[in-house]
């Protein structure tokens, strides 16, 4: 719990430095291209005109009943659950690496490490208020306008964030003294995209299957994104046993990353 409080500080106290260095690092990353950050915004476009055209075109998929007696185009559905999956994969990933591939950095420097990976998430995080931004304005043109469920949105973009700090704060250990862990997350959260319900619905499968793959926090904030954006349901509220799983689990993850970040951090330097 000690482990826990002061990382909660360090973030609080920090948070200045993570909003400037996390702009700072996405201009970085992008310094090199013609259009910059705008390929952060272009990629998961294509991603998804792409998933759209091999899921919704090809497939002829029909449209996707979100509550009763309220049916969506695929297309819709499809976004409200991807743009939240690029942001918890770019997110997650970047996170993993965020100390080791810094070590140097962090030497020379007088900032706690339990900073870093919510740096990672910060410049992830931007990106994804612009496509919320897009998705919003394509739901609005469309004839999806916006009602009062659209509140919860703020919601769950805070457990989302939460979600991926906690998983983060784990990963950035492991990863810096096994560098394997990161090649192993990354394999498993592609993996992972498929047994979410991002491309499909958790209905056409049978029980207990639909229960178990529920076990996955993600299908939680998905869901809830869809609920904000096609204004069928306060998810968190209709749903409440399902939030108090979610945050049990956060919380666990988190105290645990807590833990073996505080514990490893004064070794990471012997990692160079």
């Amino acid at each position: 719990m000690k482990s826990a409080i002061l990382v909660i500080k360090e973030q609080i106290k920090h948070f200045y430095l993570i909003r400037r260095l996390s702009l700072y690092e996405l201009k970085s990353n992008n310094k090199n291209n013609y259009l910059g950050v705008a390929w952060e915004i272009i990629n998961p476009l294509i991603q998804i005109l792409i998933y759209w055209f091999v899921f919704g075109s090809i497939r002829q998929r029909a449209d996707i009943e979100v509550a009763p007696g309220m049916e969506v185009p695929f297309i819709f559905w499809l976004l409200g659950g991807f743009i939240l999956w690029t942001f918890f994969y770019q997110a997650t990933i970047q996170g993993s690496k965020s100390i080791y591939t810094r070590l140097r950095m962090l030497s020379k420097m007088n900032f706690p490490m339990s900073v870093i990976p919510n740096i990672a998430i910060f410049s992830q995080f931007y990106i994804h208020l612009v496509l919320l931004g897009i998705t919003f304005l394509i739901f609005q043109f469309s004839g999806y306008y916006v009602s009062v469920y659209f509140l919860q949105i703020f919601y769950f973009i805070f457990a989302t964030f939460c979600l991926v700090f906690a998983i983060s704060l784990i990963t950035s250990t492991l990863s810096t003294i096994i560098r394997d862990v990161h090649m192993f997350l990354n394999a498993t959260l592609r993996m992972l995209l498929y047994l979410s319900p991002v491309l499909w619905q958790l209905t056409i499968l049978e029980e207990p299957l639909p229960t178990i793959m529920k076990l996955n926090p993600l299908y939680y904030v998905i869901e809830g994104y869809r609920a904000a954006l096609l204004g069928t349901e306060w998810y968190f509220i209709d749903h409440w046993q399902y939030s108090l799983y979610f945050w049990g689990l956060v919380i666990i993850l988190f105290l645990i990353g807590s833990k073996i970040h505080v514990k490893f951090r004064r070794h990471f330097i012997d990692y160079l």
